[in-house]
């Protein structure tokens, strides 16, 4: 059993899961990966359990009954890590948008340099994105500023989704009180994390739109992430935000 456990929320990636699982097996260290499916009508799931067959002691499968957000699949993902004592947990896409390899720096950062989390960031030394549309680079350049300035982060990729935490770090943060379900869940993660005053690591990687598969982006959850990060911010501020 390895010490560090990648959790990969997954619905619908029959076309990447497979290939993603093979690459981190193939990595110098040893990564645990556990899949959280939402029940993909698609056979990821089924995916999954074939490959567990030749890894039964690296590859997991958490199957839920339906898409109930990514924020909790996350939430879910951790508590079982958790309960098996793992030092590491990661936080990863499915779509390759983050590539394999940068596991390892991101560990490296963790273990060798004392960080409590450590981002995978698009945006600490300029903007490292592959294959956006400028638009969509502009929108998510600009929520992290958005939301840096109003929590006072320092923290330049405050949305980005590919993160290892310490084990402490998901201990002393109340799990059952995280608020958002949606992309705005990396926020709320963040900002109790940087609340808490742990030490936070930003480590430049190259994010590679997906080739495959679509986009799980909404307006909806745009929506949540301007509007819930004024309301969490100003809970922070009188004391009733809880951690």
């Amino acid at each position: 059993m390895s010490n560090a456990l990648v959790v990969i929320p997954t619905y619908n990636e029959i076309e990447n899961i497979e290939p993603l699982l093979r690459d981190i097996i193939l990595l110098q260290r040893d990564f645990d990966i556990l899949v959280v499916d939402d029940n993909s009508p698609d056979g990821t799931s089924a995916q999954v359990e074939q490959l567990i067959k030749e890894y039964p002691d690296n590859i997991f499968l958490l199957k839920r009954t339906s898409k109930l957000g990514l924020g909790t699949a996350y939430i879910a993902g951790f508590k079982w890590a958790l309960k098996r004592h793992y030092d590491f947990i990661f936080e990863m896409d499915a779509d390759f948008s983050h590539n394999p390899k940068d596991l390892l720096r991101l560990y490296s950062a963790c273990e060798n340099e004392n960080c409590d989390m450590v981002i995978g960031s698009r945006y600490v030394t300029g903007v490292n994105v592959v294959n956006w549309p400028m638009n969509r680079v502009l929108l998510s350049w600009g929520a992290s500023r958005y939301v840096r300035w109003i929590t006072g982060m320092k923290i330049d990729d405050t949305t980005a989704g590919f993160i290892c935490y310490r084990r402490h770090v998901l201990e002393a943060i109340n799990l059952d009180t995280i608020k958002f379900v949606g992309y705005a869940f990396q926020i709320e993660m963040k900002f109790k994390t940087y609340l808490s005053k742990f030490k936070i690591k930003e480590v430049p990687v190259i994010f590679t739109d997906r080739t495959k598969g679509t986009s799980k982006m909404s307006k909806g959850i745009i929506s949540e992430a301007i509007f819930g990060v004024l309301a969490m911010k100003l809970k922070s501020i009188f004391k009733i935000l809880d951690i």
